[in-house]
Formats: structure tokens, C-alpha cells, sequence
């Protein structure tokens, strides 16, 4: 496992493009771990997913310019506006008439994100809506807790989550190696919740929302997010390989963050705070067979 460095082709490879939660953040005193709010691309090979649409999915865009594949598959956690605010700025893919970006959202009983996206990117919100954009928005639906199978082979796995107005979490399976994306999540009583410690048993990585410090969490119980405390609970009782801490409160500076990450790693080393632009790669090995619930067909 590498955490810089080239891409390796059949690997299981995450780059955060954005960490923060709830608004951006800027600053000398936000500069080590980055501003943006949410945006994680995940490659399983050559295969790429991106994974909610914060600010950070423009720096993504930029970095990757034509590098982009000409269809882009944009998994939602939820359509709050921190992880969907960044969408029309995913240049220079929407730029782009030959490219299709698919939407896939598992937080409205079975429905797409076409109409409330169509709400929120149109006047006088927003300048113009996404069907004037040169590249193609397709949207999908499904319920959170299905399995989504691609055109190409790819699965993915994913599982409700208990938030305001639901969210989804996702699991990658590649080459014998697997990630789970779980945020916005606030954790239940009792912890860890079954479902979810089934759902990231075993996998290599879990990036997890922490929202919240153990002092903060009480004043701000109800709103949907969790400590990093419960993510090293569940990764423990899971047998998770290595933990990172999203959804960054956009407050809590580059020093705390720091502090707060010693503290974590004093519990399990193998947890991290997500910095922007960080990567972590984890080669292929013996694939074992993978599991899969209710087909979702794109």
C-alpha cells in the first residue's frame, strides 16, 4: 500500500479531492488539509467513480482535463448542498458534447436527483440549467442498500445511512482489494450498527465521516454526523485495515486537526485525517469472490 505516488494500473486506488463538510473553508490557517467540500475519485484499475460533487469536483476537473473518460459515473451520497454545490464546474467535462456525466443517487425511495438538481441549477439560483451544458447528464436512480451493476461489469455496493433525508454508502471491490465511502453518518445506540459493521467488514479502507469532536457531538446531536472516535470503533470491531476522517468541520484549524489525528493514531495506527489531493493505493492481490445484493442494471 502506497499513499503517493504513480497510479498503479490494477490496483484500488482514492484521491480526496475534497474533505471538508457542511461549507468550504479558507485560510492560512485551512491550508494543510484543504477547503473544499466533498469530491473522492476512486479508480479500480483504469475504471474510475467519483463520489459526490462538492467544490472539490472542479479541482478534479482541472487536474484531469482530457484525461476524463467520456463517461463519467458521479455517485451521490445525498443531494445536500455541500455534495452537490460544485457540479456545473466539473471543467472541463461538461465542456465537452461527446461526454455523458450519470448521476446516481439511492436516497429518494428509487428516484434520480434529475428534479431537484433541475431546481437548484436554474434561475434565478443559478444562471442556466445542466441540459444547456454541451455534455449529457443522465440520471439514476435506486435504493440505497442495492447493488449497482454498470454496463462494463463494474459492482458496487451500497447501504443506507442515518441522516437527515437519508444518504448512501458505497463499497469498491477490485482486484482483491476493497473501500467503503460512509458519509454523512451519524452513529446509532448501540455502536456499531450491525448492518454497517457487515457492510465494511474486512475492507482495506473506510472513509468516514468525523465530523465532530467528542465535545462538540452532544450540542450537535440530531444533525447527521459522527466523531472519529465511532469510526475507529467500527473499523476495530470490523477489521478494517486503515480508517480516513472526512467531512472536515470547517472550522477545526490545521493544528487541531493535527492534534485530533495524533489522538486517533495513538488508537489505531492505521488512521488518518483525508487531506485534499491526498492518494492512497492499495495493490491487487488474490481476488476473493465478490459479494452482491439486488442487481441495479445502468
Amino acid at each position: 500500500m502506497t499513499t503517493r505516488g504513480p497510479l498503479m494500473e490494477a490496483g484500488l486506488t482514492l484521491r480526496f479531492w475534497g474533505v471538508r463538510g457542511s461549507t468550504c473553508a479558507s485560510g492560512p490557517d485551512f491550508v494543510e488539509f484543504g477547503g473544499h467540500t466533498p469530491c473522492v475519485e476512486v479508480r479500480c484499475g483504469e475504471r474510475l467513480f467519483v463520489i459526490d460533487a462538492g467544490t472539490g469536483i472542479n479541482a478534479f476537473g482541472a487536474h484531469h482535463r482530457d484525461r476524463v473518460p467520456q463517461r463519467v459515473d458521479l455517485l451521490l451520497s445525498h443531494l445536500h448542498l455541500d455534495h452537490v454545490g460544485g457540479l456545473p464546474f466539473m471543467k472541463p467535462a461538461i465542456l465537452d458534447p461527446s461526454r455523458e456525466i450519470h448521476t446516481w443517487c439511492g436516497n429518494l425511495d428509487g428516484q434520480s436527483a434529475a428534479e431537484p438538481l433541475d431546481r437548484l441549477f436554474s434561475p434565478p439560483l443559478f444562471p442556466i440549467t445542466l441540459d444547456m451544458f454541451p455534455a449529457r447528464f443522465v440520471h439514476h436512480g435506486f435504493r440505497a442498500g442495492e447493488s449497482l451493476t454498470f454496463p462494463d461489469g463494474a459492482v458496487v455496493d451500497t447501504i443506507p445511512l442515518q441522516h437527515p433525508q437519508g444518504a448512501t454508502g458505497y463499497r469498491f471491490r477490485h482486484a482483491g482489494r476493497s473501500a467503503c465511502y460512509i458519509s454523512d453518518l451519524e452513529h446509532s445506540e448501540p455502536w456499531p450498527d450491525p448492518a454497517l459493521l457487515d457492510f465494511v467488514r474486512g475492507a482495506d479502507l473506510v472513509v468516514y465521516d468525523g465530523m465532530f469532536t467528542q465535545g462538540e457531538y452532544p450540542s450537535c446531536r440530531g444533525w447527521g454526523h459522527s466523531t472519529w472516535q465511532k469510526g475507529v470503533e467500527l473499523c476495530q470491531a470490523g477489521g478494517v485495515g486503515k480508517l480516513a476522517i472526512v467531512h472536515l468541520y470547517p472550522q477545526h484549524t490545521d493544528s487541531l486537526l493535527r492534534d485530533l489525528e495524533v489522538q486517533m493514531q495513538g488508537q489505531m495506527p492505521g488512521a488518518f485525517v483525508a487531506r485534499e489531493r491526498q492518494e492512497i493505493t492499495f495493490a491487487a492481490v488474490a481476488e476473493a469472490s465478490p459479494r452482491r445484493r439486488v442487481a441495479q442494471v445502468a
